[in-house]
């Protein structure tokens, strides 16, 4: 049976830290970490923000009744307490995800009550519902019904039914099973609520997500705008935009120190010269400056064209350094690995791993392989695992990140497909691959994947290999979003 590993006692998911969802503190983190504390504004062009929030409802079914006798939850059960737990809970998390919290303190008791309530709801939809069921059965009767009748009438809501330990059987948990946009967390950890509200965050976001894409192949540009679903905006502009940045933009002392940084840090510097590591400092301040410029989140780009017809230097260092600070930067002007990176990082402030997908047959393993990996695959506020400075493999230009990754530790694979499904499956890293005398490039990992009998039927490419056990949580997400979900 497969168990959520990726929750605690708490029932807040592990991955979950102090890292505020709404800033750029990873970009700070890094600033710290290097001893700059004057950096040059273009290099900490901040995400762009909007006053708005998300507007999130919440409110709790149950009888209008001091006390229960006999029946669960049981005459133990302080209603009043609990209900105050359940709201502190949505509260302290709404102010550190940034949410619009409104709650109501008034139980919805009978039919009317939900009615009256249904009716609110179809005039002024909020972003998302947290509905909590307080009664299993009392008098006769319990909150079940009502719960039911919200899930199947509250229109097109992400709605979370929440019923803490003591409020549900098996069977009354059949009927919102399949209610789509919904997700019903039966569990005894009231700090799950907090992982509940993240997510309705998380759906919000996507939809005012901008990713900019510098990529002007035919037929890339036809998704232009906001997409199906996911909601997420391609902003397209000419990579002709990259060099041209690059070739106005001067060295800077912050440039140097940040260089000197991976100069320091690296565990070994095999093709890299000097000028390699400070150009490809200044790559990543270009990418900064340019998504600064277009308002956008992160960037993608056809980086092989600008590189194969001599145009720019690789931007694998940029790209590692992007995701270190929960920055989108995917590599080929691949939207789809983007979102999935977007998406990674607002659920779990950790980075994905975009790779290339090479099945081993004879092990019956997944190698994935790309020249540029996030060094903070613990999390953004995590020390970074050992990396070694080399160079682009096809190139042999710039500088690429070879990120040793820990053996043994449990992975998730997860690639979003637009616009209404990701792939999704576990594994555990068996070794890393060193090129030479392999082939392929710089970062190359080698995994035992979960369930898939030949790793030539795993599916998709460019699919994301993420640190933790987090495939019961990116269920939960898309369940709420009404995103598909295909094993690996």
């Amino acid at each position: 049976m497969q168990t959520n590993k990726a929750f605690g006692a708490s029932g807040c998911p592990l991955m979950l830290n102090r890292r505020s969802f709404l800033t750029t503190s990873g970009a700070f983190a890094a600033a710290m970490e290097l001893g700059l504390f004057e950096f040059a504004s273009s290099l900490f062009a901040a995400e762009p923000k909007s006053a708005k929030k998300p507007l999130v409802r919440a409110v709790f079914v149950r009888p209008k009744a001091e006390k229960y006798w006999m029946g669960w939850p049981g005459a133990a059960y302080d209603i009043k307490a609990r209900q105050a737990d359940y709201t502190k809970t949505l509260k302290d998390a709404a102010k550190k995800f940034g949410v619009q919290l409104n709650v109501k303190a008034e139980p919805l008791h009978d039919s009317n009550a939900v009615s009256a309530y249904l009716e609110q709801l179809k005039k002024q939809p909020p972003d998302g519902l947290v509905v909590t069921c307080m009664c299993l059965h009392y008098g006769g009767s319990g909150s079940w019904p009502h719960v039911n009748n919200i899930a199947k009438n509250r229109g097109n809501i992400p709605t979370i039914v929440f019923s803490p330990m003591g409020t549900s059987f098996t069977s009354h948990l059949q009927a919102t099973r399949e209610a789509p946009r919904t997700f019903v967390a039966a569990t005894q950890d009231i700090g799950w609520l907090a992982f509940g509200l993240r997510m309705l965050r998380t759906i919000w976001d996507m939809k005012n997500t901008r990713i900019c894409i510098l990529d002007d192949r035919k037929g890339r540009t036809k998704l232009a705008g906001q997409l199906d679903v996911i909601g997420t905006t391609l902003h397209y502009i000419s990579p002709k935009r990259f060099p041209e940045e690059f070739n106005k933009a001067e060295t800077t002392d912050e440039m140097r120190a940040i260089a000197d940084y991976y100069t320091k840090n690296a565990k070994k510097i095999v093709e890299p010269n000097a000028q390699d590591i400070l150009n490809a400092v200044k790559n990543y301040v270009v990418c900064r400056r340019i998504m600064a410029a277009e308002n956008c989140h992160g960037i993608s780009m056809d980086c092989l064209g600008l590189i194969s017809r001599r145009e720019s230097e690789p931007p694998c260092l940029a790209f590692s350094r992007l995701r270190d600070e929960g920055i989108i930067a995917a590599c080929e002007g691949d939207w789809n690995a983007a979102i999935s990176s977007r998406l990674t990082h607002l659920l779990f402030d950790r980075p994905g791993f975009m790779q290339d997908p090479a099945p081993n047959t004879v092990n019956n393993t997944l190698m994935g392989a790309h020249c540029t990996c996030a060094t903070k695959l613990d999390g953004f506020d995590k020390s970074h695992e050992p990396f070694i400075l080399r160079s682009h493999s096809e190139s042999n230009l710039g500088v690429a990140m070879q990120v040793l990754w820990r053996i043994d530790q449990k992975v998730t694979i997860m690639k979003f497909e637009g616009p209404g499904k990701i792939i999704l499956g576990t594994g555990r890293v068996l070794r890393n691959i060193d090129t030479p005398p392999s082939g392929g490039c710089r970062t190359s990992v080698e995994l035992e994947l979960d369930e898939v009998a030949d790793s030539r039927d795993a599916k998709g490419f460019h699919q994301l290999f993420i640190y933790g056990d987090l495939e019961l949580p990116f269920k939960a997400y898309c369940k709420l979003a009404g995103i598909e979900v295909e094993h690996i």
